[in-house]
């Protein structure tokens, strides 16, 4: 991550950051494609030093030499065509996230930009906010890359109670998901949660290594959870965009919540994210008493007071 040798960004290529990043993530995906999956003969009584592809059979498959591909892999990112990084994305059998992924570290690697001590502020357009409120049977979001929870409604409030527990502001998918006791209980898929979150982080980490909130998020869980830190070596990267979240809520129990995100245009790095139970189902009518349950509960309507001398306010105070 940014500033792995220098914290201050002082006296220091500021592509070196990206140069790495390329090379552990290449590296990764290299190891995990075998011959066989790759179309590659093995001759009979070959010792291999690697599980996975050596750099000149990705640079085989990809049509290329093999010293252009080991300086790409190094970091040396200058000049790539398209269709280079088509070879390579097909050679290593890339998704589309972890093709974007590549994209993003490759353009780092040519910035010639400072690091941002600190970056703008979040904010969420009152406009949007009020999109939310009119979703009432609807429990919805706005999240930023990072997993700050930066507005919701009502309903949204109540069904995330656990996560908005912790007094620190804005409340954070990816701190609760690492270091909150309470986290394994209510996500009842935790360890896939867990994978998801570390590859969505991974993926905004590439698109902007220097968010000073972002690296301060990923060093604080690095530090404090051996689950963060063996996920995130493995340099996986996600889009999840859809899908079913099976929670189990401290007041309602069991819930089986299908959820859709929608990037938002005008605000880069944040998404909408909503919950939408199936008609007439169990989880529809927990729903139903969550929304009863919150109606009737102050203490997910005013959120403790925000810290790092932020406003007192409710989750929609941005970061």
């Amino acid at each position: 991550m940014a500033g792995r040798n220098d914290p201050h960004g002082n006296n220091r290529d500021i592509r070196d950051d990206f140069r790495a990043e390329i090379r552990e993530f290449l590296g990764t995906r290299r190891a995990r494609v075998t011959p066989e999956q790759a179309g590659l003969p093995l001759y009979g009584g070959e010792r291999r030093r690697v599980t996975g592809l050596r750099r000149e059979e990705v640079a085989l498959l990809a049509g290329i030499s093999s010293e252009y591909y080991t300086r790409l892999e190094r970091g040396n990112a200058t000049g790539v065509s398209e269709s280079v990084i088509d070879g390579i994305a097909q050679a290593l059998q890339l998704d589309e996230a972890e093709r974007i992924h590549l994209l993003d570290l490759l353009r780092g690697a040519g910035t010639t930009r400072p690091p941002r001590r600190r970056p703008a502020q979040q904010h969420v357009r009152p406009t949007v906010q009020r999109v939310l409120d009119s979703m009432a049977g609807t429990p919805a979001f706005i999240l930023s890359g990072r997993g700050d929870i930066l507005a919701a409604n009502h309903l949204g409030r109540a069904l995330f109670s656990p996560v908005y527990a912790d007094p620190a502001r804005p409340p954070n998918n990816a701190r609760f998901v690492f270091l909150n006791p309470h986290a394994t209980e209510f996500f009842r898929h935790w360890d896939e949660v867990a994978n998801d979150t570390v590859a969505m982080l991974r993926a905004e980490a590439g698109r902007d290594l220097y968010d000073r909130r972002l690296t301060d998020l990923i060093g604080e869980l690095s530090t404090r959870s051996e689950e963060f830190r063996r996920r995130w070596a493995a340099h996986n990267v996600r889009m999840h965009t859809t899908g079913v979240k099976l929670l189990h809520h401290p007041a309602v129990g069991n819930l089986d919540l299908p959820f859709e995100t929608f990037p938002l245009p005008d605000s880069p790095s944040q998404f909408l994210l909503t919950y939408t139970p199936e008609p007439h189902s169990p989880t529809q009518d927990a729903l139903n008493l969550l929304a009863s349950w919150a109606a009737t509960n102050d203490a997910i309507e005013r959120p403790a007071p925000a810290d790092d001398s932020q406003p007192a306010d409710s989750a929609e105070t941005p970061d």
